[in-house]
């Protein structure tokens, strides 16, 4: 029961959200909501055929009589006795409920439950039709037992009206279906988006390190697993819903049939469903397993796609070979494991199938031959039984998709509250961080790896004021990024205090700059609007970086390509100086952005920046780069540093 329990609570968290706010709805409010829409579908249902009925009664009573019969006699049974004030209480209750929580349903989650309502509705004609088809097939054959020739085939034309008007309902039923699916999908899938991209939960969690973190391949948690998520949901509730409205329709059938066929059903369905809960609880953990190593496997295939052309250097096809099989060799152990428990499973669900068909004859066998009940009526108890048990079943037959279900629940809920969870850190992380437009200060700070206790810098106090350049020097290990990832944000320092600027006042260009899925023009302008900048502007900035001939290859900016493998390093590198030139910002961080540019360029790049009169902090270990820089901040590797005038830094002696 704890663990039914803690699952419906990542159900909740998953779920309640689309429908209603998790801090303004309690989870029994949003249940009670669910109940109150079928009291309302049910009630306009109702009101509905009772409207139609009156009409007919006064425009078409031969009709009626002869067709709906049955129907009118079940509505005037219905509202000449307290079942009318049932159904009109219930009906009202509903109503009442959803208007009284008007407010949770704002931001459009009013649009979410109508399209819910409409499924039920549908749902409920469907069911309704059913349970009728169990009464035309018991006269249907009573008239062919009793050759009535004309009987017969009138009830015939009735049969086939059933299903002339069930099927719009059933398509429309799946059209409505799979809309609030894609709608609920994209709702839960741009709430993740935007939770993974605030304070950095994307760089914190390190997707690409798979010892560093316990949420593996967030990818695929909010493309794959919110997919089947949303459509499992909706597959389960509405599976529910159906398997209700088919109990409570033809239920009454069954029990007006045969009071110990009802009974030996129930008590066959307990034990049967309790079983195969029991024994599909393996399924889950193997799921669970198959959902992560297909991931893993996925990711190792897209590894080598984006590192084709290191790989091909290297001639590493061998190891790359050998890891991909590794990552396939689970995908395909842990299938063969799922492969034994879901025959065993698919035994068990089959067995219980087969005595369900023989139920039926032999409880209604010794009332048939004692004349108690005639061959229509056994006919239709066969149809009730199945209907009934069909829905007392549902559990059974989903038993494999439900284990699926809930594997995903669990990957899905667990990236969701990691991802709540680094907000949370980062909100109350420390030390304290001042945001400030002309400086960057960092006073008394120490600086540890996350999760270790090897220092690497103890006790910094340095100030970088607008204009100011300075350089970043020391062997390589010895935290000069790891300063830089401080700097921007990245790192928080054990103790102390950072002054920096706005984002946008500092802009930060790495070793290898980042390319996005985009085209040329978004590639310059990123991280920015691409609307800022004209054509005219963005040409005349790749000239000044000594790009031109990427306009002339691509004189349309607008053209999308591979650029980390078509453009060199030394383009790429080109390319986020001109990205620098753009965005303009007061401070520019630079770690090793020139290492791949001939000493010429570097000279060329560096003066561009000075002439802007950016305030510039430069990693790199060429000697050319002092002249650009005021001051020298040299690292260790063990905690230690020294702050010296470039006058004073010798670079041979270092």
């Amino acid at each position: 029961m704890r663990g039914i329990s803690k699952q419906l609570g990542k159900i909740r968290r998953l779920a309640q959200p689309f429908f209603l706010p998790l801090d303004q709805a309690t989870g029994w409010q949003f249940i009670w909501l669910l109940i109150c829409l079928l009291f309302c579908v049910g009630g306009l249902v109702l009101f509905s055929v009772t409207g139609l009925v009156e009409i007919l009664s006064k425009l078409q009573p031969t009709l009626l009589e002869k067709y709906f019969g049955g129907v009118s006699s079940t509505i005037q049974i219905i509202w000449s006795s307290w079942w009318g004030w049932l159904f009109s209480s219930l009906f009202f209750t509903g109503s009442i409920s959803f208007f009284s929580m008007r407010q949770q349903l704002k931001s459009k989650r009013w649009i979410h439950w109508l399209l819910l309502g409409v499924i039920v509705l549908m749902l409920l004609a469907v069911n309704g039709i059913n349970a009728g088809i169990g009464f035309i097939a018991r006269d249907l054959t009573n008239s062919l037992v009793a050759k009535e020739e004309e009987g017969f085939y009138r009830i015939l034309i009735i049969y086939a009206c059933c299903f002339i008007v069930a099927l719009p309902i059933r398509v429309s039923q799946i059209f409505f279906t799979l809309k609030l699916g894609i709608i609920w999908r994209e709702w839960l899938s741009k709430s993740l988006i935007g939770d993974y991209m605030k304070n950095k939960a994307y760089y914190i969690l390190n997707p690409n390190d798979e010892e560093a973190t316990d949420v593996d391949n967030p990818d695929q948690r909010i493309s794959d697993d919110t997919r089947a998520f949303t459509g499992q949901s909706l597959q389960f509730t509405l599976g529910i819903f159906d398997a209700i409205l088919t109990f409570s329709l033809n239920i009454l059938i069954l029990w007006s049939i045969s009071t110990t066929l009802t009974f030996s059903l129930f008590a066959y369905a307990a034990f049967a469903t309790s079983i195969l809960i029991i024994s599909g609880k393996n399924l889950v953990r193997i799921d669970f397993d198959q959902l992560r190593y297909e991931a893993d496997f996925r990711y190792g295939l897209v590894h080598v796609r984006d590192n084709a052309e290191s790989i091909a250097f290297y001639s590493g096809e061998e190891p790359e070979m050998i890891e991909t099989q590794r990552r396939l060799g689970e995908v395909v152990r842990n299938f063969n494991l799922l492969i034994i428990w879901r025959v065993l499973i698919d035994v068990m669900r089959r067995s219980i199938g087969y005595a369900g068909n023989f139920f039926p004859y032999l409880v209604m066998a010794v009332p048939y031959f004692a004349g108690e009940i005639d061959y229509g009526g056994f006919i239709q108890a066969n149809f009730a039984f199945g209907m009934v048990e069909g829905s007392l079943f549902f559990v059974v037959n989903q038993i494999e998709e439900l284990a699926k279900f809930t594997a995903g629940i669990g990957r899905l809920e667990g990236f969701q509250s990691k991802i709540e969870q680094v907000s949370k850190q980062a909100d109350i992380s420390t030390p304290s961080l001042i945001h400030s437009t002309n400086s960057i200060l960092i006073r008394n700070a120490d600086l540890y790896p996350p999760g270790s206790t090897q220092p690497i810098i103890l006790n910094l106090n340095i100030s970088i004021q607008q204009t100011d350049r300075l350089l970043v020097v020391g062997p390589s290990g010895c935290g000069k990024t790891s300063l830089l990832r401080m700097i921007s944000g990245l790192w928080k320092p054990i103790n102390g205090d950072i002054k920096r600027p706005e984002t946008g006042d500092l802009l930060f260009i790495p070793q290898k700059p980042y390319m996005l899925l985009g085209s040329l023009r978004e590639q310059l302008c990123y991280p920015t609007e691409e609307n800022r900048f004209g054509d005219d502007q963005l040409r005349s900035v790749l000239e000044e970086v000594n790009l031109k001939s990427l306009v002339d290859r691509y004189p349309n900016l607008d053209i999308k390509q591979d650029w980390p493998r078509i453009l060199s390093l030394g383009e790429q590198q080109r390319l986020a100086f001109g990205r620098l030139l753009l965005n303009s910002p007061r401070f520019a961080v630079l770690d090793e952005a020139t290492s791949a540019l001939d000493v010429k360029t570097e000279r060329h790049l560096y003066d561009l920046l000075k002439k802007r009169d950016l305030s510039v902090i430069s990693v790199g270990h060429r000697p050319t780069l002092i002249e650009f820089h005021s001051n020298v901040l040299e690292l260790s590797g063990n905690g230690n540093w020294r702050l010296l005038p470039t006058t004073s830094y010798n670079f041979d002696r270092s």
